[in-house]
């Protein structure tokens, strides 16, 4: 049995705003306030895990014992079939010092080109979910959605690599969809899914 989550604040262990945005949105029938990382000014982690849980879990951690509160880290990438799961865990550093995602997604174009891969090509959006509470107890989840990489990028309401992911039985990139009709399907969603059941007692 995963233990309860019983607060009413969760510390989201990210500096980034469209993620916590995001993951306010899927607590929002929760009563839950969401708080960022970023705006008690705690320190980012070095996330030296070698999976998505294992950086999850190292985020959410830091957070917990730093606030004094249960926390919540998600670590989500994109893995691209032909690339053997790339860039995945280094998803964000693909987008450089200046996390400019149009370089990430331009240098994911050209390593497929280099290999003489063709485009479209297989590709997921995999999440993983750690709550995590001061006392050291985690829970994690994964989740992941299964589409193609497409090319040219598309779209303007997402962020990270959303423009040039197609979800399998869609037509559009995550980043044309309205954000109701992407959380819906989203490896976020479907990690929440598995978080709210487990621990919020599917409410």
């Amino acid at each position: 049995m995963a233990r309860q989550f019983d607060g009413n604040k969760l510390v989201v262990a990210s500096h980034n705003a469209g993620k916590v945005r995001e993951i306010g949105e899927l607590l929002a029938e929760f009563n839950v306030t969401p708080i960022s990382a970023g705006e008690l000014g705690l320190p980012e982690p070095v996330e030296d895990g070698d999976t998505f849980i294992a950086n999850a879990e190292i985020k959410a951690l830091a957070a917990a014992k730093a606030s004094g509160e249960i926390s919540l880290s998600d670590d989500s990438g994109f893995a691209v079939e032909a690339l053997n799961g790339d860039p995945g865990i280094y998803s964000a550093r693909w987008a450089g010092p200046g996390k400019d995602f149009t370089v990430a997604m331009q240098a994911v174009k050209d390593k497929l080109e280099e290999g003489g891969h063709s485009i479209p090509t297989p590709a997921s959006f995999i999440c993983a979910l750690t709550l995590a509470w001061p006392d050291g107890h985690m829970e994690s989840f994964e989740g992941r959605v299964n589409g193609q990489f497409v090319w040219p990028m598309r779209g303007d309401k997402g962020f990270g690599y959303d423009p040039v992911f197609v979800a399998d039985g869609m037509d559009i990139t995550f980043a044309e969809m309205e954000p109701a009709e992407k959380h819906a399907i989203s490896h976020r969603a479907d990690a929440f899914r598995q978080l709210i059941n487990a621990c919020f007692g599917g409410k």
